[in-house]
């Protein structure tokens, strides 16, 4: 049977669909250095926080959420307006299927029709299937934090990912997702959809 997917925009009510993806990652890996699983009332809080400001995406395949992307600020101080962290989480199900691709790529797009400028993916290392991401996305390795992250009983390094997008040299003001307009938004979760659904 062919399998249908959907990219749209995560709502507070996907909170415990979203831990249920996230919880593994937390519990088994170094992946996030997260210590404790968020309840999904926490949840649901960082999605309606972030998609203020940024997107904040899911996945569905066959009417199941199967995985989620977001972004976030950097730091605080006004002058990183332009500059975003980007995280993706995949059930093991999507994972090789062309999911994180094409989230990761709607996420991009997003980002940049905000006027964004500088996009991170911060990676535990070793990742080679979140490196290998980045890199077929356009990022390059920009440093590596070393022994930053003490989890599962020992150090690890974290390697920053950088793309640049958009017009970095004269860039306009950013603009809040939640402002950005829904028929824009709505036209790029659809491209990506139907990307993906194409199978690519």
């Amino acid at each position: 049977m062919e399998r249908r997917y959907l990219i749209r925009k995560a709502l507070p009510d996907d909170a415990a669909a979203l831990v249920e993806i996230y919880a593994p990652y937390v519990t088994d890996t170094a992946i996030t250095f997260e210590y404790d699983v968020p309840t999904a009332e926490q949840f649901a809080v960082r999605i309606a926080d972030i998609s203020q400001t940024h997107p904040y995406l899911v996945c569905e395949r066959d009417g199941k959420i199967v995985g989620y992307a977001y972004a976030h600020r950097v730091r605080a101080r006004a002058a990183y307006d332009w500059a975003a962290e980007l995280s993706i989480y995949l059930s093991p199900a999507a994972q090789g299927q062309g999911v994180g691709t094409a989230l990761y790529r709607c996420l991009l797009d997003l980002l940049a029709r905000q006027h964004l400028c500088a996009l991170y993916g911060c990676v535990t290392l070793p990742n080679e299937k979140s490196q290998r991401l980045h890199e077929a996305l356009g990022f390059s390795l920009a440093g590596v934090w070393h022994g930053v992250g003490w989890k599962h009983g020992g150090w690890h390094d974290v390697g920053w990912f950088e793309k640049r997008v958009g017009d970095c040299q004269n860039p306009s003001p950013v603009i809040p997702f939640a402002r950005l307009g829904s028929k824009k938004i709505q036209a790029c979760l659809q491209q990506y959809t139907e990307k993906l659904n194409d199978g690519g």
